[in-house]
């Protein structure tokens, strides 16, 4: 059975005449009398009763009907559905980021342009966005580094200053900015393998000839500005992403330029998906 023969016979079943069905499917009616014909022959069966103009679905023809409904109503659901994501008017837009702060106002932009697209946000460090976009779980990323894996393509977005933070008891809590060597013997809470900020504050450590106490590797940064709270030690945060509090005290570091940065990334072969795009248009970037 061909798509053509069950839209035929669906015509006139619906419309009660092959004249009208033609005219519906914008075909003559010669085609639509043949392509129902067919049908009867292929299947052995008689789906109408006709008597002069009158066209009437036989038994079978109604059960058929209640089928083909169905699938139509299906087609035209289908149809609305793509046409609605064509046109972001709805869809879904799986966003990998490094952290909320970073993600958090390419987010707002996208979503006052498109507020029909659902949104939805996964976090990890660097290598777990680009892990997601690989795997095609995420659409866009918004980590700290670029790759040199040429499958993806990255554009920079901005770029931050890394603080160090402590707990209000810490002698650093009454300054405004601290040297590299200062950190010297300091206990130190360091994020996890594969965190930029983590990769960014040990150069410039390497760099002033620096070793401090690691106390604690962590990949929450929740448990790590708890940590800091109870004294266990300081940590290194991108300023964006340090959420002052109670007990809680930033300072610069004056002597070295540390800083991590934002970039937005995609799978380069879907550069062109048009949610892809329409992400990076709303935060007016170039892909």
């Amino acid at each position: 059975m061909r798509l053509t023969q069950l839209r035929s016979f669906h015509a006139v079943a619906t419309t009660g005449s092959f004249t009208r069905a033609a005219e519906a499917l914008h075909v003559s009616q010669p085609t639509v009398t043949t392509q129902v014909g067919q049908l009867e022959t292929l299947y052995k069966v008689e789906l109408f009763h006709r008597s002069g103009r009158r066209v009437v679905p036989t038994e079978i023809g109604e059960r058929l009907l209640q089928l083909s409904r169905q699938m139509f109503d299906l087609e035209a659901e289908a149809v609305q559905l793509l046409r609605e994501t064509g046109e972001l008017r709805s869809g879904h837009l799986r966003v990998a980021a490094v952290g909320p702060s970073h993600a958090t106002k390419m987010l707002v932009a996208f979503n006052q342009r498109y507020p029909g697209v659902k949104i939805s946000v996964t976090t990890g460090n660097s290598q777990d966005v680009l892990d997601r976009l690989a795997d095609y779980s995420a659409d866009v990323g918004v980590l700290a580094q670029v790759s040199l894996d040429k499958r993806f393509v990255s554009v920079p977005y901005s770029e931050h200053p890394v603080v160090i933070f402590c707990n209000a008891a810490h002698p650093f809590a009454r300054r405004r900015s601290i040297r590299t060597a200062e950190l010297q013997g300091e206990k130190l809470i360091l994020r996890e393998e594969g965190s930029t900020t983590r990769k960014a504050i040990e150069s410039a450590l390497r760099a002033a000839g620096v070793e401090p106490e690691v106390v604690m590797e962590v990949a929450s940064r929740e448990i790590i500005r708890e940590a800091v709270a109870q004294g266990v030690g300081v940590a290194a945060v991108s300023d964006v992403e340090f959420v002052p509090g109670p007990g809680l005290h930033a300072v610069r570091i004056s002597d070295a330029q540390v800083r991590t940065y934002a970039h937005v990334a995609c799978l380069a072969e879907r550069r062109d998906a048009r949610m892809v795009r329409a992400f990076f248009e709303a935060i007016g970037m170039e892909v």
